[in-house]
């Protein structure tokens, strides 16, 4: 599913793909009312109907927002929209993890 173009939560405007994962999709987004740059990320379609998987994705953004370290991303938001399911991270520019091992 692209979601470049779309509004979630009457917030977040997705601008674009920056990487794809075996749950999720993220996506960098405009936060129209805090006026800054985010990741959101999203869960695939093909999990949106597996509770299990709703759970676990859940439960990432729980654990993630428990913890404050300046070497982990913070979760501002989560929620659902229907069976689109995201979690708000702050957005950290540079190299991926995967071009950082290469």
């Amino acid at each position: 599913m692209n979601l470049e173009g779309r509004l979630i939560a009457n917030r977040y405007e997705i601008i674009e793909n920056v990487g794809n994962g075996g749950m999720a999709t993220v996506y960098k987004a405009k936060d129209h009312i805090l006026n800054r740059f985010v990741a959101v990320k999203v869960l695939r379609d093909e999990f949106t109907t597996d509770n299990e998987f709703i759970k676990r994705f859940r439960s990432e953004a729980q654990a993630v927002a428990s913890l404050t370290n300046p070497n982990i991303v913070a979760v501002y938001d989560v929620g659902n929209e229907g069976n689109l399911y995201y979690i708000v991270m702050e957005l950290v520019q540079g190299k991926t993890l995967k071009e950082v091992i290469r």
